[in-house]
This record gives C-alpha cells, sequence and structure tokens, in this order.
C-alpha cells in the first residue's frame, strides 16, 4: 500500500506569527520514526487471531520502522507501510501498547474467538458522522485481521484500512470524497457486509493569522460543512506549554448546527513559542443505518 499523507484538523501556530495548516496531499517520503506520535490499535482483537497495528507521526502519516511494545512483553516494529501484522495473545482481558520512547499507552480488549465467528460481515456499529480526513472506527463480526484483506468502498471509491482486527476496523476515508452521506461496503475473504450510510463532514478552521503576544485570547471557529445537524467536536491541545486551552484539555463542544455550522474553541498565549492544537469530531457509534 503506497503511503499517503492525510492528517487532522491541525493548527500550527506561532506566538510571533501564526500560521493555519490543514494539510493534505501524496506523501514524497517515508516520516523518519523519530517523529512517531500516534498508535492505532483495534479496541477490540480475537485471542489466537491476526491484527494488524498502525503508527501515524504529528500530521498523520504512516510511520515506518517504529518500534511498539505491549504490556505482556511482545515487542514488533512497523513495515514500510507503517503497519504492523500480529498474532493476538492467548490471554484473555486488556493488554497496553506504546510507541517506543513515547509517553502514554493505548488499551485494546483480547475476546475469545466465538466473539468473531460469523459467515458473513456484521456490523454491529459505525458512525453516524465522520470527517473526511480523519480515521473512524467500525465494529462487527466477520472482518479480517490482516488490514489489506479488508476491502472498504465509500460511495464506491476505496477507503484505506489502518488497523483492523476480526471483531474492528480503523478506516481513513478516500481523499476525494465530498461531504455529506454516503454509503459504506466491507467485503473480506468472500464474505460481506450489507451497505449502510454515513455522512461525512469537512472541518474547516478558521483563525486570526496576527501575531499571538502572551496572554492574549484568540478564537479559533470550526466551519462544518456536510450537515446541518450539531456535531460534537474535540479539541486537545499537544503544546500545553506555549499556549492554553481555555477549558481544559481536551475540550469538548457542540456546534452550532444550521447552515452557518459553526464550533468555537479559544487559546491563550503562555509564552513564545509555536502551539499545536487538533479539532476533530468527538467519537460516537450507533448501530450503522441504510
Amino acid at each position: 500500500m503506497p503511503l499517503r499523507r492525510r492528517c487532522l484538523l491541525l493548527l500550527i501556530a506561532w506566538l510571533s506569527t501564526a500560521f493555519l495548516a490543514p494539510q493534505t496531499g501524496a506523501q514524497q517520503t517515508a516520516p523518519a520514526a523519530s517523529g512517531a506520535r500516534i498508535l492505532l490499535l483495534p479496541r477490540r482483537i480475537v485471542s489466537g487471531e491476526r491484527a494488524t497495528l498502525a503508527v501515524l507521526d504529528v500530521d498523520g502519516r504512516l510511520t515506518p520502522d517504529v518500534t511498539v511494545n505491549f504490556s505482556n512483553g511482545d515487542r514488533l516494529k512497523t513495515d514500510a507501510t507503517g503497519r504492523a501484522l500480529f498474532v493476538a495473545p492467548l490471554n484473555l482481558g486488556v493488554i497496553f501498547g506504546s510507541v517506543e520512547g513515547r509517553a502514554g499507552r493505548v488499551a485494546t480488549t483480547i475476546l475469545p474467538p466465538g466473539e468473531a465467528t460469523s459467515a458473513s460481515i456484521e456490523v454491529s456499529s459505525a458512525p453516524r458522522v465522520a470527517s473526511l480526513t480523519d480515521r473512524f472506527e467500525i465494529f462487527g463480526k466477520g472482518l479480517c485481521g490482516d488490514a489489506d484483506a479488508n476491502q472498504v468502498t465509500i460511495a464506491g471509491q476505496p477507503a484505506i484500512v489502518l488497523a483492523s482486527s476480526p471483531i474492528s476496523l480503523v478506516v481513513l476515508p478516500p481523499q476525494n470524497l465530498q461531504p455529506g452521506r454516503a454509503e459504506v461496503k466491507i467485503s473480506c475473504a468472500k464474505r460481506q457486509s450489507l451497505p449502510f450510510s454515513v455522512t461525512f463532514v469537512e472541518l474547516e478552521l478558521e483563525a486570526d493569522a496576527s501575531p499571538l503576544k502572551p496572554g492574549e485570547h484568540r478564537a479559533l471557529t470550526v466551519r462544518i460543512r456536510g450537515t446541518t445537524a450539531k456535531i460534537a467536536l474535540e479539541a486537545r491541545n499537544l503544546a500545553p506549554e506555549i499556549a492554553e486551552l481555555t477549558g481544559g484539555n481536551p475540550v469538548r463542544a457542540s456546534s452550532s448546527g444550521g447552515v452557518e455550522n459553526l464550533g468555537k474553541f479559544e487559546v491563550v498565549g503562555r509564552k513564545s513559542g509555536s502551539f499545536l492544537i487538533s479539532i476533530r469530531l468527538a467519537p460516537y457509534l450507533a448501530r450503522p443505518a441504510p
């Protein structure tokens, strides 16, 4: 699978010169392993069955040659695609994975083999609303642990499966998908799911690009395209030593809904340097709708 550069909605700003930088496009070179930041593990895996994890850098790029450590002592490294195929431990329960050299860990739950048994792909939960440029999760049965063995199409276009297990997928939408309601289909090993619909939205960040001074309050506005419904957003401060995100870290807020569907957040400068805020849809899963 060719490496592709995709990212969350990011504001990268300097207290001397602010800069707005949502980024998309084809990745030209593989990112360095030292830039690895985000471990993607399927939230549920199956005892003794294969699963796939992925590691991303701060720009959301799949990152090869990154070592991932598990709390049970297992250790593996991502391949040229920025992912790694592994066999889930036999012991049931929760284990944790972490990127070597980075703080924080990610939990996954090991379930018994019977949880994955199905003659067809059965989708039990999926997002009603997802971002055009961010990953989303799907849960069910009959999926494939090898990420590339799953074929996911959205509005007829192939999506990228970043991480997977027989009961869980982490999916990145196609790059040219348009905002609005779209049909999703999944197939794997001659099994197919019933089609279901997800509303995909575009998040556009609007902010004053003038210099920001320490102690100054700056509004961040997120414009949502693709739905007039109120949407739950989550902002996370990735550089809290530089700027403060008003309300804590992370902060959740609902958009206004309507034609001008806006979400609002605020940052306060603390000291000179660059600050980084990620804004994404707050996760919400439900039974899939046709």
